[in-house]
């Protein structure tokens, strides 16, 4: 099995929870039970979320790709094999940040493109930081999917970066801000006939919830920690078997 390195920090909430579901899928894979109780070979640095954020307002992306850079070289120097990014905005320089990286590196964007080619999507809404839904990323990489995707307004988009900071990476979900980024999601997704909401962010999760929508949900942090667990139970599940 491949020791996992996992930049978390940013933020907070969303690092606990991949940590939490890697080992609880870590967990629910196994077959032997002499094995129970085990836990995957694991590393995390934790970066500063103020940091990072300060970064993307200058739009200084040189040493935003660094920050995550130097994050992966501390991580492989403590043995992961394999990288991964719990955050949506960090692949805004994904290309940049891999081209450098001493190890491969599990991208969430490209995942999730592929899980909705997976579940038949055509359009979809993609919701995130500001700094995501106007990169265009989402946009670019599922059109190598067939896929459309569309991001809100300027205004909207300044809107939901409102509810996610400072409350939601701190894990605060206040009941008006649910109430307005659902009334968003629902008015885009009617205006665009779209067949799922992106939750292109990993905090997005906490506010919007499976029940809330009338719609399908792709929720990019469970995407990408099945595709972790793919890749690092790759070697285990052959054993196990």
């Amino acid at each position: 099995m491949k020791k996992l390195g996992l930049v978390g920090g940013v933020g907070p909430a969303s690092t606990i929870e991949y940590y939490k579901c890697i080992n609880e899928g870590y967990q629910k894979s196994l077959v032997n039970p002499a094995k129970s109780g085990e836990n995957p070979p694991m590393v995390i640095d934790s970066l500063n979320l103020a940091v990072a954020y300060d970064l993307v307002e200058k739009k200084d992306w040189e040493n935003f790709t660094n920050l995550f850079v130097s994050s992966i070289n501390l991580l492989h120097c403590a043995g992961a094999e394999v990288a991964a990014i719990s955050a949506n905005t960090a692949h805004i320089v994904f290309d940049e940040i891999s081209a450098q990286s001493p190890i491969p590196i599990i991208g969430l964007v490209d995942e999730a493109c592929k899980n909705a080619q997976i579940q038949g999507c055509k359009k979809i809404i993609v919701f995130g930081t500001k700094f995501t839904m106007s990169s265009s990323m989402y946009e670019k990489k599922c059109a190598e999917y067939g896929i459309e995707a569309i991001v809100p307004t300027e205004s909207d988009q300044e809107t939901i970066n409102n509810i996610l900071f400072p409350n939601l990476v701190a894990g605060i979900v206040l009941e008006q801000d649910k109430i307005i980024i659902l009334e968003i999601a629902n008015k885009m997704l009617m205006e665009h006939k779209a067949d799922a909401l992106v939750l292109g962010c990993t905090e997005l999760p906490l506010i919007i919830q499976p029940g809330d929508l009338n719609t399908m949900l792709l929720d990019t942090t469970q995407i990408h920690i099945e595709a972790i667990l793919r890749y690092i139970l790759d070697s285990e599940i052959a054993v196990e078997k």
